[in-house]
């Protein structure tokens, strides 16, 4: 008997992917997708949108509205988050411990090199995006997540997450 429909959290560093692979499994799930993008705060946008690296302090009260959000989602979800440290995985997960990780993994240049065709987005710069790099904490084998190369299409990507989900007795809907 399959499970309930997975609650996912698409995680990565800015550029990698997340909004895309994660609006397209949701699509694929039959799932509403929520970007965490739009739950920071001005003050956060603020920050960002001036090249300056958000802090722990700065990201606590947006985790906790993103846990809330997971939790009082009953049908499943997929939110695109950066999510980059362990302990903000696991500040999500806290209340949602069913909470699947689906990471997008790539290294600085490819990633880089999408950043900087973007145009209208308040990430801003090589160096923000050099502090996420040193900042993430790639998930560990006991965090069970579903780490997926974003150098693949990302009609595969959702492919090979749904593969896992089905494998591992999740309801992937399709």
């Amino acid at each position: 008997m399959m499970a309930s429909v997975p609650k996912l959290v698409v995680m990565g560093v800015s550029g990698c992917g997340k909004s895309l692979v994660g609006s397209l499994l949701a699509q694929a799930l039959a799932v509403p997708f929520f970007d965490a993008d739009s739950y920071h705060s001005r003050a956060n946008v603020e920050k960002m949108a001036s090249g300056i690296p958000l802090t722990d302090d700065d990201r606590a009260g947006w985790l906790a509205d993103l846990a809330s959000l997971i939790q009082n989602q009953d049908s499943g979800l997929v939110l695109a988050c950066s999510a980059l440290k362990r302990t903000y995985r696991e500040r999500l997960r806290a209340e949602n411990p069913q909470l699947r990780i689906v990471y997008l993994r790539g290294d600085f240049q490819t990633i880089w090199a999408r950043l900087s065709r973007r145009e209208d987005h308040y990430f801003n710069g090589q160096a923000m995006l050099e502090s996420q790099f040193q900042l993430l904490q790639e998930p560990e084998p006991d965090e069970g997540a579903i780490t997926l190369d974003v150098t693949d299409r990302p009609e595969s990507l959702v492919r090979q997450c749904l593969a896992v989900l089905t494998a591992t007795g999740e309801d992937a809907r399709g």
